[in-house]
């Protein structure tokens, strides 16, 4: 094997395990993460960490990058099994593939959804990978349009300025959408992240122990709100 591709599978040997490492810190002490301590806990000086990754702000963009991206394969993968015209047991699929994957990864959903890091200012590098879950449940919405499955919800259309707003939205994603259903699909997106926050960040402790028949509850009421047709 060449010299070259030992040197390279090292690396990435390397940014793997110092990923891991970070991310078990994100578990313990939460998104502020330290080079020093990362690399005190490899057993390197903390100046060899830097050869891997610069700054704290690259360590944790490549966090937030695999966080959203293995978000998104979840959520994808969920939408996928589904049956194409089952417009609302593929929203109920993926939203029950971001919760899983929310409880199975609360440290990575913390920092991906929690507060946002102090000092720290996303790339664009995570724009893409952020847009994968919320763009599978756009993806729903688009096929019932085109199926003739779902109809525009009836009720005023959303105001200036942020009638401008929707329609540059969907125009850069999917044109087929109306305003007014796009401003459905991103309430039912963004409340399910909040249902999921709220169970995640230990605010129905004590109130909701059947918490799985409450989140399944929660979205059906969500797609009543988008428009999507009762299962046949």
């Amino acid at each position: 094997m060449p010299a070259s591709s030992i040197r390279a599978r090292v690396r990435a040997e390397m940014i793997d395990e110092i990923k891991a490492v970070a991310r078990r810190h994100l578990a313990t002490d939460g998104a502020n993460l330290s080079l020093r301590a990362v690399a005190r806990d490899m057993g390197m000086v903390s100046s060899a960490i830097y050869r891997y990754f610069p700054s704290r702000d690259e360590l944790l963009t490549a966090l937030i990058i695999e966080a959203y991206d293995s978000l998104g394969d979840a959520v994808e993968a969920a939408d996928a099994d589904c049956e194409r015209l089952d417009l609302r047991g593929r929203w109920h699929a993926t939203c029950r593939a971001a919760r899983d994957w929310a409880l199975a990864h609360p440290a990575e959903y913390a920092l991906l959804y929690g507060s946002p890091v102090p000092g720290y200012a996303a790339p664009d590098d995570t724009i893409g990978p952020a847009q994968r879950p919320p763009l599978t449940l756009v993806g729903i919405l688009r096929d019932g349009l085109e199926a003739g499955r779902i109809d525009p919800p009836p009720g005023t259309e959303p105001a200036e300025p942020l009638r401008d707003d929707l329609a540059d939205l969907a125009q850069a994603f999917f044109p087929s959408l109306t305003g007014a259903l796009l401003a459905r699909g991103m309430a039912g997106w963004t409340q399910l992240f909040g249902l999921i926050s709220f169970e995640l960040f230990g605010r129905l402790n004590r109130t909701l122990p059947h918490r799985d028949a409450y989140f399944d509850h929660q979205t059906a009421l969500m797609a009543d709100l988008i428009g999507l047709p009762p299962a046949e």
